[in-house]
């Protein structure tokens, strides 16, 4: 299907349904492979004067391994056909097979970032920033004592350099 390219202003989808009821797909590329998780934790916003998204990622989480060593990542959205693939995605480890290749997605690259023709909506973004979030940093404890048992997300603000949809 062809892809167009929007402006980050441009793109009026909710945030909210999107990451958190949609779900991203983030894909990392490094050393000539890739590997791709959902996500249903971020938001986009504004910046540093950029348009950037913002999601976590557990330490023991595989696509954090190629999002740290590449300069950049992209978030896909899917239809909700794909569903069951999103869930695929956030359950089976890339450690132990080809997840991309066994969900029959067509990869697509650009500058270093794996993206795919099925997505309805591709972010190929630029990483700014990296924090590990801290069991200190929590002012309301209760969220520190239901989502974690110290394997606490890493924080990624990425710049949305490109949107491409689904034409």
């Amino acid at each position: 299907m062809a892809m167009k390219e929007v402006k980050p202003e441009e793109f009026n989808e909710s945030v909210f349904r999107v990451i958190g009821k949609e779900w991203l797909l983030v894909t990392g590329e490094a050393e000539g492979k890739s590997n791709a998780m959902t996500v249903s934790w971020g938001g986009m916003g504004i910046m540093w004067g950029k348009p950037v998204a913002f999601i976590f990622i557990r330490p023991s989480r595989y696509t954090k391994e190629f999002i740290d060593k590449a300069e950049g990542l992209t978030l896909s959205v899917f239809t909700e056909d794909r569903r069951e693939m999103m869930s695929y995605f956030g359950t089976v480890s890339g450690r132990d097979e080809d997840k991309i290749a066994k969900a029959s997605l067509t990869v697509q690259h650009d500058n270093g970032r794996t993206y795919f023709d099925e997505a309805r909506v591709t972010m190929l973004c630029r990483k700014l920033y990296a924090q590990e979030m801290q069991q200190a940093c929590f002012i309301d404890k209760a969220c520190d004592e239901k989502w974690y048992n110290d394997d606490y997300h890493t924080m990624y603000v990425v710049e949305i350099e490109k949107i491409l949809v689904q034409d």
